[in-house]
């Protein structure tokens, strides 16, 4: 009993001289994050991968709630890809259930944080009740004026920069736009984080050390944070670690750190 008790101290301990090494003056406005690991984790536990999903709500609500507190602008996560619909159809039909539950029941937690929800993605091809589900809490948290969390939800980097060109070729076969004026912030204006800052920071869990197809464009510039966690285990002491590591890091942009000195 003792040894448990002075090991939740020490845990906490740690946690808050984390949170209070964090420069606020320097924080990452936008944060990204491949929330990676469910299934493997409710496979130790012998459980269905399911399992692993249901628990890392947790870990979006800690995540989210200690971004809003501590400043973040915007937060961006991971949460279906449009690859993802090649899985079994047993997890599928969960995964949307899960989903419907969890906007349902994070409502609460939306409002009391004042964040405001977004999502990117191929939204169309999302079950109706989960489309019906998601307009609302998108209507409700509309006025928030604190975190935009946005959700990528059938989601792929691949097929945003494809109706993106789409997008562009239409407004030069209208005459709209020449083919000579197409500029990178043309480009970036067209995607589906238009009007959102690039990440600054983009975290991915579970040991794995790929993007998979996850904000190409965007994270140009994104300082990438590794971490074994599984997400069903992250928590805002893990969000701290991160980005104590981004601010640990001298970020040139293609100059040399002498530039970078002077410049600040």
């Amino acid at each position: 009993m003792m040894t448990a008790a002075i090991a939740l101290f020490i845990g906490k301990f740690f946690i808050m001289a984390n949170k209070e090494e964090i420069k606020l003056d320097k924080l990452p406005s936008h944060i990204a994050i491949i929330m990676d690991g469910n299934g493997r984790w409710a496979k130790k536990r012998g459980n269905q991968r399911i399992f692993g999903h249901r628990n890392g709500v947790a870990a979006v609500r800690d995540t989210v709630e200690a971004a809003a507190e501590i400043g973040i602008q915007y937060l961006t996560l991971y949460a279906f890809s449009t690859e993802n619909w090649n899985r079994p159809k047993l997890e599928i039909d969960a995964l949307m259930g899960l989903l419907v539950q969890t906007l349902s029941s994070e409502t609460p937690t939306l409002l009391k944080n004042n964040v405001k929800l977004n999502v990117i993605g191929e939204t169309s091809s999302l079950p109706k009740d989960v489309a019906k589900q998601l307009n609302e809490v998108l209507e409700v948290t509309s006025k928030n004026t604190g975190l935009l969390l946005t959700l990528a939800l059938s989601y792929s980097s691949r097929w945003e920069i494809i109706e993106a060109v789409k997008k562009i070729a239409y407004k030069i076969e209208s005459g709209e736009l020449k083919a000579k004026d197409i500029t990178c912030d043309q480009f970036t204006d067209n995607l589906t984080t238009a009007r959102i800052p690039d990440p600054e920071l983009l975290i991915r869990t579970s040991g794995e050390f790929r993007i998979s197809n996850f904000l190409l464009w965007q994270i140009a510039y994104a300082e990438l944070h590794f971490t074994p966690t599984l997400w069903p285990d992250f928590r805002r002491d893990d969000l701290y670690k991160a980005i104590l590591d981004f601010q640990s890091r001298e970020r040139r942009f293609g100059k040399i750190s002498e530039q970078v000195v002077t410049n600040n």
